[in-house]
């Protein structure tokens, strides 16, 4: 991988941590999704195992989106490619499995509409830096 993926990398990778904290923030949809998903605000999950390991997934998925889309997309193939996959793929998944775990729509949305969002920054990375 060239230094110019691996930065891009960097730069997704630091951009979806950021959306994150804003989308599940009171902000935007943290109250709701804390309403209808099973966080526990008693009891709240180790914040470094958390935070930790989410930057760390985000980074690897980062780098394999970079490694998929190849050296040097062009800003088109790269958007169309992560928005693709956010929708079909990530947001996707996330979909099927709520349906038949009976989770309510809108926690499915706010779930899904991240990783949308999520992609839609790995594609702005990788299509102007990568």
């Amino acid at each position: 991988m060239d230094t110019s993926t691996l930065i891009a990398a960097a730069a997704a990778t630091v951009g979806a941590f950021i959306l994150g904290g804003l989308w599940y923030s009171p902000i935007l949809f943290g109250k709701t999704w804390q309403r209808l998903s099973t966080y526990n605000e008693t009891s709240p999950p180790n914040p470094g195992v958390a935070y930790g390991g989410a930057f760390i997934l985000l980074l690897l998925s980062a780098v394999i989106f970079g490694a998929f889309l190849g050296p040097n997309p062009s800003f088109g193939f790269a958007m169309g490619a992560a928005l693709s996959a956010g929708f079909a793929w990530a947001a996707g998944s996330y979909w099927v499995s709520d349906l038949f775990e009976g989770r309510p729509l809108r926690l499915s949305l706010i779930n899904g509409g991240y990783m949308i969002g999520l992609f839609a920054i790995f594609g702005l990375a990788f299509g102007t830096i990568g």
